[in-house]
């Protein structure tokens, strides 16, 4: 699990924009791509990747995997979850049989051709169209315009959709409207109210609440005693798991703004800035894949969580573009009131994958 927290939160730095901003992302979707392409390359290539993924593809297959079965008690609505992993190229593109076979043991795989050359407008349309059919229509729209060329012959691409509601729900009638202290000023959110044993650690001036949900999800609550833009960059992979491990069960008062957040990037940059550079040149290795030169053209990703009084929904897909180239008395309850810009986790609790990782500074 550390490792994957590690690569979340070394990204999240680079990706994420000024932490006075809100942004949501899935590092399970991009862990998921750069894993497929991972698997897909070799040599130096490879080894950057692995780098900045500080685990090699079985690792991250076995950690991903685990996250991808939920069990089916824990609330009164079923969990939903989805995830796919395909595999589209150009039909003249010769797939090594053995990069299919390993391709299969990835959850929600698929090889589909598409049309990048003749119709690269009609590609996009079909990558966008199935995407949006696995997020539940959350990303009806992945790829922008222009994003496709005739230049592409192939696209590694992952969709998640997650919808599990908590294991005790909120009370409709306790939510209200309280203050919360905005970047931009003061104003008063719609904020669910709740008094129940949670998780809950304070530690290393950060307190934490762990939310229950379906299937064997949790949502994390970091709300720091400072100011996030000031904690959030010290947050790293070692302290975030030591306040993961302090959590204990104890009777927590909660108020917690029901909000939703989105986000959207280009990955190049950003995961360049973590050493992965050969991927996007003519020196970039996919000889497991195919014979012929590939390299990596963009990476988009986008990402969508909502969250309320029933549960959680969230959506988020990563696209890679390759072209040639060449009953006793309880004691009173710990009052969290989540009145400022906190972080906001959703992972699987027996694996440690992080679904969404998302920053609220503004809820809507």
């Amino acid at each position: 699990m550390s490792e994957h927290l590690d690569f979340s939160l070394s990204l999240h730095r680079r990706l994420a924009p000024p932490v006075d901003t809100p942004f949501c992302w899935s590092p399970y979707s991009v862990a998921s791509a750069l894993g497929l392409a991972a698997t897909a390359t070799s040599g130096q290539t490879r080894d950057e990747l692995v780098a900045a993924l500080r685990d090699d593809p079985a690792g991250l297959l076995k950690l991903l995997s685990g996250a991808a079965e939920l069990s089916a008690g824990g609330a009164a609505e079923p969990p939903v979850l989805a995830v796919a992993n395909t595999l589209w190229t150009h039909a003249g593109l010769l797939v090594e049989q053995s990069y299919l076979s390993a391709l299969e043991d990835w959850p929600g795989s698929a090889v589909r051709n598409a049309p990048f050359r003749a119709a690269p407008e009609e590609a996009r349309q079909l990558i966008n169209a199935d995407v949006s059919e696995t997020t539940r229509e959350l990303i009806p729209e992945l790829l922008p315009a222009g994003s496709v060329d005739p230049e592409t012959v192939a696209a590694l691409v992952n969709a998640l959709y997650l919808k599990v509601s908590w294991r005790e729900a909120f009370d409709e009638k306790a939510t209200g409207r309280r203050p919360f202290h905005a970047p931009a000023g003061d104003r008063e959110v719609q904020t669910m109210h709740a008094t129940r044993r949670l998780g809950y650690a304070a530690a290393e001036r950060w307190q934490v609440v762990s939310l229950p949900a379906a299937g064997g999800v949790e949502a994390v609550i970091l709300l720091p005693d400072a100011d996030l833009a000031t904690s959030e960059p010290d947050l790293d992979a070692a302290r975030l798991r030591r306040l993961l491990v302090a959590v204990e069960q104890q009777r927590v008062e909660l108020f917690l703004p029901k909000f939703d957040v989105t986000g959207d990037a280009e990955l190049s940059s950003p995961l360049g800035a973590l050493g992965v550079r050969a991927l996007f040149t003519p020196a970039a290795d996919f000889s497991p894949l195919t014979d012929q030169p590939l390299r990596v053209s963009m990476i988009m990703h986008q990402s969508v969580l909502e969250v309320d009084e029933s549960g959680l929904e969230g959506a988020a897909a990563t696209a890679m573009m390759m072209r040639l180239t060449a009953i006793v008395r309880e004691p009173d309850p710990i009052r969290v009131e989540v009145d400022r810009p906190f972080l906001f986790l959703v992972r699987h609790q027996t694996t440690g994958a992080l679904y969404f990782l998302a920053r609220v500074t503004d809820p809507s």
